[in-house]
């Protein structure tokens, strides 16, 4: 693998044969790679594993949080031949394989995590055979970089849909739930399945559009919410969907997770900016500041919230304790709030869930998000 600033690191092939190129990030998750490797967020990326030991509860047919695998590639440092799960179904290598992703192991991950650490994310290539590194570093000078780019369209479902299942039990699997109290439209700029299974669970009906969805289209669907998804890339050039918001913010109460929260940022005034190396893993620390705990919680973004940039009439409510990075936003007159991280888990732990009943209060009451 060669990166843009000319560093080489040497693997062994994992996964399909050919070559991969994209921004390289680190992930700090333990486990999840299934659903770290089939989360929207990661189009155009690829991800290495921090975590050495990778593989080792193979693959299932049920721990997926989209249609197919996203990322563009996959690096980690063991891969583990044997899997051992009840309910494991395929290896991971197998499973990178049939959906011709390519992968390397054997690698020194805990080298090129700190490399990207301390010279920020890189674009990356994943190059095989005798290939020579200045002949691969001129083949990644050729492809776009994710700044400015639109990764939403390459994600975002074709069409609308109604989405009745909710989280996972052990007895049954999952099971639908049709009958919820609020009606919910969900933007789909790259929206991961278990947000959608929460949003059932906390009493929703939910209708999901794509992101390309104009204001008139959700407001013709009368909810009583609507809710701006998690998706991979640069929030500044979707301004089709800032627009969208814009339409809709002080007409129906709003909730944004992740790039959901720097569209809805935008939407209201504000700026975002490229983060050095992003935060993506399952141990970031997050201070909410309407209860004053400390939660830790998901993360998968490369872009944060300018909160200097916002007007007097949004305030932040969280904030990421590793860095002082805006982690949520609120308005302070209109039923609005949103956050950087991923509440939903899948990979990760569970914390910040209740934030899925903060949205049904406030599409209850009609009222501001308590901060």
């Amino acid at each position: 693998m060669v990166l843009e600033d000319g560093r080489v690191f040497q693997g062994e092939r994992m996964g399909a044969d050919g070559e991969a190129v994209g921004e390289v990030v680190f992930n700090t998750s333990m486990t999840g790679y299934q659903e770290i490797l089939t989360d929207p967020s990661y189009r155009g990326q690829m991800v290495c594993m921090t975590y050495p030991l990778i593989g080792n509860t193979g693959v299932n047919d049920e721990d997926v949080e989209s249609r197919r695998i996203f990322a563009d590639g996959f690096i980690i440092r063991s891969r583990s031949l044997i899997p051992s799960s009840w309910r494991t179904t395929t290896t991971l290598e197998d499973y990178l394989e049939r959906a011709g992703i390519v992968g390397l192991c054997e690698l020194d991950t805990r080298a090129l995590t700190r490399h990207l650490r301390d010279r920020g994310s890189k674009m990356g290539i994943i190059g095989e055979g005798d290939q020579r590194p200045e002949v691969l570093l001129e083949k990644l000078k050729r492809h776009p970089s994710i700044v400015g780019r639109d990764l939403v369209k390459e994600v975002t479902c074709d069409k609308p849909y109604d989405w009745t299942q909710g989280t996972w039990d052990l007895a049954g699997g999952y099971g639908d739930r049709d009958g919820g109290r609020f009606r919910v439209v969900a933007m789909d700029f790259g929206i991961k399945s278990n947000i959608l299974r929460l949003l059932v669970d906390a009493g929703c009906q939910v209708k999901v559009v794509p992101a390309t969805a104009s204001a008139k289209d959700i407001l013709a669907e009368k909810p009583d919410g609507v809710f701006l998804s998690n998706g991979p890339g640069d929030p500044e050039p979707l301004t089709y969907a800032i627009d969208t918001v814009r339409g809709i913010v002080g007409k129906k109460p709003i909730f944004g997770i992740c790039l959901g929260h720097q569209i809805l940022g935008l939407a209201l005034g504000g700026k975002t900016f490229k983060l050095k190396f992003g935060h993506h893993g399952g141990n970031q620390p997050v201070k909410d500041f309407a209860t004053g705990r400390i939660e830790i919680t998901a993360q998968n973004h490369n872009f944060a919230v300018d909160v200097e940039s916002l007007g007097d009439q949004v305030r932040p409510t969280h904030v990421n304790l590793n860095d002082d990075t805006n982690e949520g936003l609120a308005h302070r007159e209109l039923p609005i709030f949103s956050v950087q991280f991923h509440p939903e888990a899948s990979p990760g732990p569970h914390d910040a869930s209740p934030l899925f009943a903060r949205f049904t209060r406030m599409m209850d009451t009609g009222k501001p998000v308590e901060v």
